[in-house]
């Protein structure tokens, strides 16, 4: 199989209807163009709290420990470990083998940093260069203008019902007015189902409404069209 270009994979950006395609298609794509095991593509809305989380997985959403997470929220720049480490440190500070190089990006939105893309590469492989760096800003910046003109979208009506209501928060309102169940709104957003669960309560809390059915005949001005 071609490996993408950079040029296809902005592209394929401008042309992705919602996340969902973004995460399961083109992010696809970005790992294969970086030579990366994994890519994945994080908003930091959905990330757990660190109280829900334990061992590796804590330390390494720590911005004290995690010296790459600290450089992409304090830069919000493109970085891998060995811009900011000697080699061997890295994996002290990470022992997993499936994250034996890393690197991050930044997705920014009216200068606040909303998200970002983490790519990684298995230990004994080549780490990632100052030409990825390059490349991943330049796919960070295309991923910003997509993930914009998506939030635009979603806020274009400036009714005060959906004021009220966070960017994801508006995401779930849309997919229940399409007739998806909590199942499937997780399955298209990535989250979990508890977690529509839970949104669904406060959203219920900020409209005033008890049922679906009712949120969505008090939003229907103001959801977006369904694709």
């Amino acid at each position: 199989m071609m490996v993408p270009s950079l040029q296809s994979l902005f592209r394929a950006i401008a042309n992705t209807r919602d996340e969902h395609e973004l995460r399961l298609h083109v992010m696809a794509e970005v790992s294969e163009y970086f030579g990366a095991q994994r890519c994945r593509l994080f908003f930091f809305d959905e990330l757990p709290a660190k109280t829900k989380v334990q061992g590796i997985a804590k330390l390494a959403l720590s911005l004290e420990h995690n010296p790459v997470l600290r450089y992409l929220v304090e830069q919000h720049a493109p970085v891998h470990e060995e811009l900011l480490l000697p080699p061997g440190v890295w994996q002290r500070i990470c022992p997993r083998s499936d994250h034996g190089h890393v690197m991050a990006g930044p997705m920014v939105s009216h200068g606040r940093l909303v998200g970002g893309v983490g790519l990684t590469r298995d230990r004994g492989t080549p780490a990632f260069n100052a030409q990825n760096l390059i490349d991943l800003s330049a796919l960070c910046l295309h991923l910003s203008t997509w993930f914009a003109a998506r939030q635009a979208q979603v806020t274009k009506f400036h009714a005060p019902d959906s004021n009220r209501l966070t960017p994801r928060e508006i995401q779930i309102a849309e997919l229940v007015a399409q007739g998806l169940t909590n199942a499937e709104i997780g399955a298209t957003l990535w989250i979990q189902e508890n977690s529509v669960k839970q949104a669904l309560k406060r959203m219920f809390r900020k409209l005033e409404v008890s049922s679906r059915a009712e949120m969505v005949a008090l939003l229907h001005n103001v959801l977006s069209p369904t694709h």
